[in-house]
């Protein structure tokens, strides 16, 4: 919320985008609770490196051609996308900003609009999306009794509270600082950190499954 206000203040969001996507974008997140629920481990790591390495090339590769079109649809494609926005957003554990940053992206969009828009995004996929996350964890400990072993105290499903208490304060300073500084660098410059960043953070759960862990 601290990253959408700063950003809706400097004019960057899209506020039509945000019309046409939130309910396609909540079904979604729904979807992916269930999801979430039955699906094994390496599933979610497929998902955040096939979007994370596609998004981080579009972005370092900074090919204009790559493209589906001048803007954005209209119609029912574009409830499609949000559905998927929804869904891969619960899926990989993010506030939406990696899928929705491709798909504006690919449309044309602006980087900067894109960043903006995915902020407001995140509202209308965190909330729910972490209350999905407990319902898809309720039942693990009765399902998988290594997991009861090594459950966290004061843990809700898969949330973990303590996690949540320790971050939350650092990231209601960070955020707008991290709006300051996105709109502070340049087109290729943001293009270029964040698929560097995208990179990085995929290359590690590709780690991951080659090593089998």
């Amino acid at each position: 919320m601290r990253s959408f206000r700063a950003h809706y203040r400097r004019g960057a969001v899209d506020m039509e985008i945000l019309k046409r996507w939130w309910l396609p974008i909540v079904i979604g997140v729904a979807a992916g609770s269930v999801t979430a629920r039955f699906a094994p481990e390496r599933l979610f790591k497929i998902v955040f490196v096939v979007v994370a390495w596609s998004a981080a090339a579009r972005l370092l590769l900074a090919r204009e051609t790559w493209k589906f079109g001048d803007d954005v649809p209209k119609g029912f494609l574009m409830r499609i996308y949000g559905f998927f926005v929804g869904l891969l957003s619960t899926l990989m554990g993010i506030g939406g900003g990696l899928f929705a940053n491709l798909l504006m992206t690919f449309y044309g969009r602006p980087i900067h609009q894109a960043v903006a828009t995915s902020s407001a995004l995140a509202v209308l996929i965190s909330i729910p999306g972490a209350l999905g996350y407990v319902y898809a964890g309720w039942p693990a400990a009765a399902r998988f009794p290594d997991v009861a072993a090594l459950q966290l105290p004061f843990a809700l499903g898969y949330v973990s509270l303590i996690g949540a208490l320790l971050v939350m304060p650092t990231t209601l300073v960070t955020a707008p600082l991290g709006v300051k500084v996105a709109h502070a660098l340049s087109k290729r410059a943001l293009e270029v950190a964040f698929g560097a960043y995208l990179f990085i953070v995929g290359g590690r759960f590709v780690i991951s499954l080659l090593g089998g862990h």
